[in-house]
This record gives structure tokens, C-alpha cells and sequence, in this order.
């Protein structure tokens, strides 16, 4: 998997309109995620970095159960489809951490990219049905309901976080470093 595979588009708008802004964003840190772990094999996906049991593997799944999660479920108020429906959370939290280390580097990358596939359409249909100031139609804590605006800012705080870790045990995985990929 290389850069270029994942976003053509890795730069948000130098002066775009909110939404653009947003998505430009969102997908500069997923593309900066599929660089940091591309192209490592089992191994290097399963690395980890000093006392933490975070994975390369299991960044990718984490996040894309995030991705299925927060549009699928949290946006849309529906089923967020398989693995994460047949998973009992409350019995085995952290399973999408910790389960990647079963998944091969195929299955893992593929479970990703199609979360992403699925998000980016989710949230193209959103925007064009009522724009980011719509509201979710899952269930949220306390009754609060926030606009897909506000989805949309979690989840590239999410990956920014994220980001983060990975650029630290890419790093020790194969010495792998910089802030943004090649274009």
C-alpha cells in the first residue's frame, strides 16, 4: 500500500469553504496514517514501542471501527456493520486493539480502507441531504446531539492522536520518520 493508494488528495484547502476544510482535513490525516503504516508486513504491524501494547495493526482497526462507529452508528443511527456487531464489548473491551494481531497485514489494511470507503460515502450522502450542521440520529450520552460538524472534528482529533503513536513506532519499526508524505 502506498500513499498515493489511499488519498490523492493529502492538503485541505488553503481557503476552502468550511465543509471542504473539514473533509480536506479528516483525509490528511488518514492519508498520513496509511503512509506511517504502509507496507510493513505482520511483523511490523504487531511492533510495539517500550511499556505500550499499541500496534500498528491495531491503530488501523481501532480506527476503523472509529470510522464505522462515529457514521455509521453515531451519524446514521445504524448497525455498524460486521466485525464490530458480533463483538460483545462489554466482555472483551479493546478487542479491535488487540484482535489485529490475528488478522494477517492484508486483512487488516482492507478492513480499514473499506471503513474509509464507507465513510466517505456516509458522509458524502449527509452533506448533500442537509450539510454539516445536521444532527445525529444515534444514541448519544445525556441526551445531547451533536451536528455532523462536530462528528467530523472528532474524528480528526481522533486520528491526529493517533497519528501521533504511529509515527513513533513506525519509526522504531524501520527508522520511517516525517510529518507529511510524499507528494
Amino acid at each position: 500500500m502506498t500513499y498515493a493508494d489511499e488519498n490523492a488528495q493529502s492538503e485541505p484547502p488553503i481557503a476552502g469553504d468550511e465543509t471542504a476544510t473539514l473533509l480536506g482535513s479528516l483525509d490528511r490525516q488518514r492519508a498520513t496514517l496509511a503512509w506511517k503504516t504502509g507496507g510493513l508486513d505482520a511483523a511490523g504491524l504487531r511492533a510495539t514501542l517500550g511499556p505500550s501494547s499499541i500496534t500498528l495493526g491495531g491503530l488501523l482497526k481501532h480506527l476503523a471501527f472509529v470510522e464505522d462507529f462515529s457514521f455509521s452508528y453515531k451519524l446514521c443511527g445504524r448497525s455498524p456493520g460486521q466485525p464490530w456487531e458480533s463483538v460483545d464489548w462489554d466482555a472483551n473491551p479493546g478487542w479491535d486493539w488487540r484482535s489485529a494481531a490475528e488478522d494477517t497485514p492484508e486483512q487488516v489494511y482492507a478492513l480499514w480502507r473499506d471503513a474509509v470507503a464507507r465513510s466517505r460515502a456516509t458522509v458524502a450522502e449527509a452533506l448533500a441531504d442537509a450539510g454539516p450542521e445536521q444532527l445525529a440520529r444515534g444514541d448519544w450520552p445525556e441526551g445531547r446531539v451533536p451536528s455532523l460538524r462536530r462528528i467530523l472534528v472528532d474524528l480528526i482529533e481522533e486520528y491526529a492522536r493517533h497519528v501521533g503513536h504511529a509515527d513513533l513506532i513506525r519509526e522504531s519499526v524501520d527508522g520511517l520518520t516525517g510529518e507529511d508524505p510524499p507528494r
